[in-house]
């Protein structure tokens, strides 16, 4: 690993504060370096992959954020916290002296031209769908992923539930429902033993019996074309929307919401649900 000089250090820094046009990404990493360096922040040089995880995550959530609410102010500042993960990462291992940024840029282009033969070589495609089998079929033989399983491991276990499960459904396809008509009815069988498992008092096998109820909804959706995570987040901000407006509407009556039936805070929640939907 090369370590900065105290004046290879100083030199950096005062380009940085000197500096009167706008950073660059070469200056996101030299920030970085400095961070890390000796005589940099404390906080920054003791972090490690394992130790900012968590913030990865975060921070990627908060530019989905910025996308869903159509703010491109947001968008602009959280994409440059994900960018800093990026850089980050990279610098950790740079600093072990396996690869850094120029080795990260590399290969992702790389893949990008290795992936795209329909722009960077002969390959002839017609449209959108025709692109993403290619794709997958190249993914496939770059990872050496040969059989059906090979292609479900390779879904990192640590997606959010719901989206790995309907991935799984779709690289599944061999096995799969033929139709939406034939989920709804597999959906009351395993209602059926959802009730079943409840009435046995097993917890574990409520757990899983509810855990292929779940399942099965992700096929349904599939096979009507939703995507059961983003249904589910659409899904609770409404529910979440409507719980205000009951609540709104019990103080304005000069009630609590903890003294009130469920019978009467029913009434008033299809109240507001007729009244919007």
């Amino acid at each position: 690993m090369n370590k900065l000089t105290k004046e290879q250090r100083d030199q950096n820094i005062r380009y940085l504060l000197e500096k009167t046009t706008p950073y660059t990404f070469d200056d996101l990493v030299t920030v970085v370096e400095l961070l890390r360096s000796e005589g940099g922040c404390p906080w920054d040089m003791e972090q490690t992959h394992r130790s900012i995880r968590n913030d990865f995550i975060e921070e990627t959530y908060e530019v989905i954020e910025a996308i869903d609410t159509e703010d491109p102010v947001l968008l602009r500042e959280e994409l440059g916290d994900v960018l800093l993960q990026v850089v980050f990462h990279a610098r950790i291992e740079q600093e072990k002296d396996v690869f850094g940024m120029e080795e990260v840029s590399n290969d992702i282009c790389a893949k990008l031209i290795h992936r795209h033969p329909h722009v960077f070589g002969t390959v002839e495609v017609e449209n959108s769908a025709e692109v993403l089998r290619n794709w997958e079929a190249i993914k496939g033989e770059e990872k050496q992923r040969v059989t059906v399983t090979d292609k479900l491991r390779a879904i990192p276990p640590m997606y959010p539930a719901l989206m790995r499960a309907q991935k799984v459904g779709k690289k599944a396809a061999c096995f799969d429902f033929g139709s939406a008509d034939e989920v709804y009815r597999k959906l009351d069988e395993e209602i059926a033993e959802v009730k079943a498992a409840a009435a046995s008092g097993d917890q574990a096998a409520v757990e899983e019996e509810l855990g292929d109820l779940l399942l099965t909804v992700t096929s349904l959706a599939r096979k009507l074309g939703v995507k059961s995570e983003e249904a589910l987040y659409h899904a609770t901000n409404k529910f979440i929307d409507r719980f205000e407006k009951v609540e709104n509407a019990v103080i304005d009556a000069g009630k609590d919401m903890e003294t009130l039936t469920m019978a009467e805070l029913d009434e008033i929640w299809d109240g507001i649900k007729h009244k919007h939907d």
